[in-house]
């Protein structure tokens, strides 16, 4: 049997984030998703003799965006470079990039640990380039087909320190990272359709060992949990390989989703140089620091800012924090509608709950969504009013709610006849009816069987017709045995 506790992991994410630009990084063509096969292309974008790319100017606002979100420092003069290979998606025979020069050095990304604990991913470097086409190899049973609608849409590569040290440590700094370019609107984060992808660098030493492995990298994983199943099952086939006695291999493995398993696609021990030299035909870009505070004024609330001002300043749980900040659209709609209440537990509570069940049933987003943040605020206060209770609410007014968005829920109660009775003269009446029923409990509940009050409540509820406020009720049944 391996004795794996013996050996710990060192991984490395590189993340390929697609920015959402119109065109692409150094042409005018269309950057946008899903067009017809080699539609969005031009002389430049494929490369042809004598023409001249020309930077996109919202790609660096975007880069410089994400680089003050993950705190890192931003470089004042950027320069791109060629990095020469040759596939048969990549026109031009080469890619520009930025190789000595990234746009941003630095910063972190905090993760949560399982324990709760926090733990601060470091970042190597984030660098603008371009994304090559995609070669489909399923369309044709003879020949591979190449669409070049990607060739040159603008990407941001984003290198971590190898300080991951875990399946799911990496699968809470993926998370991280896709809920942050979101929150930017800079990327939709979607790893099914390619718009973010990850590449994992894996290898194992001995415990304590200053000595790292062979590094291996693992590429094509198409979601957050792939890439999760792929580092724990290259973890466990590299720590059996060298419990055995083998060697390691520097080779570049993808990763079959059907049956959880990487394979090899080829060796790096002999990796090509790729000569990189400066980009002749682009002048260096100058990020003025004026610049940067601009870009960092119009900067939304960050998760991790909404985070710790939900549980510090409003008092929620860690739980309810999470999940509020977890899409944008939901922490947007919380945020109005907390400016019309201050019960912030209770606006947390119907967002999280009625409010995304309802989006949940119906496969909509936030943004679809038909009811204002200020018609929650004045169903939260009807109840806190005490002139509804929490189950009329969520079973009756909410449906009813959005089929009249545009109708206040206390005009509702009323029209459904559902705002309680809160005079204590008529439910006393009530709490002596519903007593008188069953005077041989009056007894037992004399004799300590406390829990007995429920029945009686009942009785209340079911001769109001559920329309008894719940905590007068209840007061006026304890009071109303106690004199028995």
């Amino acid at each position: 049997m391996n004795n794996y506790d013996k050996y710990e992991a060192v991984i490395g994410l590189e993340v390929h984030i697609q920015l959402l630009t119109k065109s692409k990084m150094y042409s005018a063509d269309s950057a946008e998703y899903g067009g017809l096969p080699n539609t969005h292309v031009s002389a430049i974008s494929l490369g042809h003799p004598g023409t001249l790319p020309k930077v996109n100017k919202r790609a660096i606002e975007f880069a410089v965006k994400l680089g003050l979100a993950v705190n890192a420092a931003i470089r004042e003069e950027n320069q791109f470079a060629r990095k020469n290979y040759f596939y048969a998606d990549l026109p031009k025979g080469y890619q520009i990039t930025q190789d000595k020069t990234p746009i941003c050095n630095g910063g972190f990304i905090a993760i949560k640990n399982e324990d709760g604990s926090e733990k601060k991913i470091n970042i190597t470097r984030i660098h603008m380039e371009e994304d090559a086409g995609k070669s489909l190899h399923d369309q044709d049973p003879f020949d591979s087909l190449i669409d070049l609608n990607r060739a040159g849409v603008p990407l941001l590569e984003m290198v971590s320190e190898p300080e991951i040290k875990n399946a799911n440590e990496a699968y809470a700094y993926l998370t991280e990272v896709r809920k942050l370019v979101r929150y930017l609107d800079i990327c939709d984060g979607n790893m099914e359709e390619g718009s973010m992808r990850c590449d994992a660098n894996i290898s194992v030493m001995l415990k304590g060992s200053n000595t790292f492995g062979k590094k291996v990298e693992v590429k094509n994983m198409n979601s957050i949990r792939n890439v999760q199943r792929a580092i724990d099952f290259e973890i466990k086939r590299q720590i059996e390989a060298v419990e055995a006695g083998e060697e390691i291999p520097v080779e570049t493995r993808s990763f079959d989703a059907v049956n959880g398993l990487t394979f090899s696609l080829r060796s790096k021990e002999n990796a090509n140089d790729y000569r990189y030299f400066p980009e002749p035909d682009l002048q260096p870009v100058i990020v003025s620091e004026a610049y940067i505070k601009t870009v960092k004024a119009d900067l939304p609330a960050l998760p991790h800012e909404l985070y710790k001002h939900y549980t510090s300043t409003l008092g929620l749980s860690a739980y309810d924090a999470g999940n509020l900040t977890d899409l944008k659209g939901i922490a947007l709609y919380f945020n109005e509608l907390i400016t019309h209440t201050t019960n912030h537990k209770a606006a947390a509570n119907w967002v999280m709950g009625a409010v995304k069940s309802y989006l949940n049933e119906n496969a909509l987003s936030i943004e679809q969504f038909n009811l204002k943040p200020n018609r929650i605020a004045e169903l939260i206060a009807i109840i806190d009013e005490g002139k509804i209770s929490n189950t009329v609410a969520s079973q009756k007014v909410f449906p009813a709610m959005l089929e009249q968005p545009g109708k206040s829920p206390l005009k509702i109660a009323e029209e459904l006849n559902l705002i309680q009775e809160s005079n204590s003269d008529a439910l006393q009446d009530l709490v002596n009816q519903a007593i008188a029923k069953y005077p041989e409990k009056v007894s037992e509940y004399k004799n300590g069987k406390v829990n007995l009050v429920a029945l009686f409540m009942g009785e209340v509820m079911k001769l109001s017709k559920g329309k008894a406020d719940p905590k007068l009720a209840s007061q006026l049944v304890k009071e109303t045995l106690d004199k028995s």
